[in-house]
């Protein structure tokens, strides 16, 4: 399986652990990742279509050029921004055309609207299948309890994050982790805001944000929380020290992207997972799982 990797700025710069975590992940399983390399942001946080667009549809039509249909992201973010841009960009031929003529001609680009988008979680369950990722697994993460964290942008709006034939897309965080054989704390926050996107805005309610995510799923019984997103856990995991000392508690809930985790089921250790970049340690979690190598 070949994939145009769009690994996003977070995974170079403030979660530098999870692009090697992801590469290393992707060679255990035979997934093809063609980094698109000559490519910006998706514009996120950018209010106006008219700059973000033409951002994406570039990006779009790098991909086509070099063969592919399908661009692979590692971030909800980027994955909810690109699947909106992309959904206006193919249902609206004539807008399509006004992009290319107006921003990509002059590169010699055209973007064709062949293009999809897809979270690293739904090709693991979509593309790789169940019964492949099972057979990768070397050790079954039993005794780990794992609360899952979706955030913003990877279930919603559900009319292009899930549309008609994929609602499974809901709980596939919840799949996976039961997959690899921990067991799921649920929990209410579990498709909310972290808090990132107010940060610089409003600070309290931002920490209030992650010590009620992070307390709730602690409280519950979680060794640790996995996400999908690098921006969920820059906040998660590095403004929680913060957080639990304004809400005047102590939580210490590691949180893990989504690549170490699955890293450590395929037989990682957490050094190539390069778990010891996180601000919350996470040595309790891996103890439970240190010893349960397969055979």
């Amino acid at each position: 399986m070949s994939y145009a990797f769009y690994p996003g700025c977070v995974s170079r710069g403030g979660c530098p652990e999870l692009y090697p975590a992801t590469v290393k992940v992707a060679e255990k399983m035979s997934l093809e990742l063609r980094e698109l390399t000559d490519v910006g942001c998706t514009g996120a946080g950018v209010l106006s279509r008219d700059v973000s667009d033409p951002i994406n549809a570039r990006t779009f039509a790098k991909a086509e050029q070099q063969g592919l249909s399908t661009i692979m992201t590692i971030c909800s973010t980027c994955q909810g921004v690109m699947t909106q841009a992309n959904a206006r960009l193919t249902r609206d031929v004539a807008y399509r055309e006004q992009i290319n003529t107006n921003y990509l001609a002059d590169d010699g680009l055209a973007y064709q609207g062949t293009v999809t988008v897809k979270h690293l979680l739904w090709v693991l369950m979509e593309d790789y299948g169940l019964d492949k990722l099972k057979a990768q697994v070397v050790r079954q993460l039993g005794g780990l309890k794992v609360a899952p964290f979706y955030g913003c942008y990877l279930r919603r709006p559900s009319d292009l994050m899930a549309p008609q034939g994929f609602a499974g897309r809901k709980t596939y965080l919840e799949d996976l982790i039961g997959l690899l054989g921990a067991e799921v704390v649920d929990f209410g926050g579990k498709s909310k805001c972290c808090g990132f996107p107010i940060l610089t805005a409003n600070e309290d309610n931002s920490l209030r944000m992650v010590s009620d995510h992070t307390g709730e799923a602690k409280a519950k019984g979680a060794d640790c929380m996995v996400t999908p997103c690098p921006l969920c856990h820059l906040n998660l995991d590095g403004n929680q020290p913060n957080a639990a000392k304004k809400a005047k508690q102590s939580i210490g809930l590691p949180i893990l992207h989504l690549p170490q985790l699955l890293g450590l089921a395929l037989g990682f250790d957490e050094r190539e997972m390069e778990i010891q970049r996180h601000i919350v340690p996470a040595e309790f979690a891996l103890r439970k799982i240190k010893v349960k190598m397969l055979t």
